[in-house]
């Protein structure tokens, strides 16, 4: 991790504000769509939103899930999400503290989902996060997020390398499977965006060619 998590979170609260209109980029809408559509939620389900910044992704499937969980470290973006949700009329998302290695929910879990967040952390943390992420029991994890299918051109960086650390697509499909998950979805948006979902060992099968 570039920046401790006290700096991430003050970082994010100072942008939160005016976040959703900076996000206009047609990777990040794709990315949106894709966790949407690859997290899938039954309407017994509870899902958790790891990362959840302005409530993007949790908002998104509150319609179609029994209860969203968000977690973020930044208070002004969960302030962000919460009015969203209250001008929405949600009753089934609530928003609090909570990181990847340390999520502060102890409720059962049946999806989780992240999205454009985790590359925040060093490539040891990432596989922490995910091995946490497993223990919590979900059947599905599915991560958006900015990751390298190849070299990446220094010249033209999707992301921040002063605050960013993303992995390769090959480092998280290893973590992914270390944590028992199966990986039966690898999504290229874009060389450095991408879209990875994992079910639980033995209710997928496992993408080839995924490193």
């Amino acid at each position: 991790m570039k920046k401790t998590i006290d700096e991430h979170a003050a970082r994010f609260s100072d942008i939160a504000a005016d976040y959703d209109e900076t996000q206009s980029s047609d990777e990040y809408k794709a990315c949106v769509s894709l966790v949407v559509e690859h997290a899938d939620p039954d309407p017994d389900d509870v899902v958790l939103d790891l990362g959840t910044g302005t409530g993007a992704i949790a908002l998104a499937l509150a319609a179609k899930a029994k209860r969203v969980v968000g977690r973020d470290i930044s208070d002004g973006m969960m302030e962000q999400a919460r009015k969203k949700a209250a001008e929405r009329g949600l009753t089934n998302v609530e928003f609090g503290e909570g990181r990847f290695r340390e999520p502060n929910y102890d409720g059962e879990v049946d999806i989780v989902v992240s999205n454009f967040a985790m590359h925040h952390l060093s490539d040891a943390e990432k596989r922490e996060a995910i091995q946490v992420i497993a223990d919590l029991g979900p059947r599905r994890f599915v991560l958006g997020d900015v990751m390298f299918f190849g070299e990446p051109n220094p010249e033209d960086p999707f992301y921040s390398p002063e605050v960013d650390d993303p992995a390769t697509v090959g480092t998280l499909a290893d973590a992914f499977t270390d944590a028992g998950f199966a990986l039966t979805a690898v999504e290229r948006v874009h060389d450095q965006v991408g879209v990875l979902v994992g079910e639980r060992a033995g209710e997928g099968d496992e993408v080839p060619g995924a490193e």
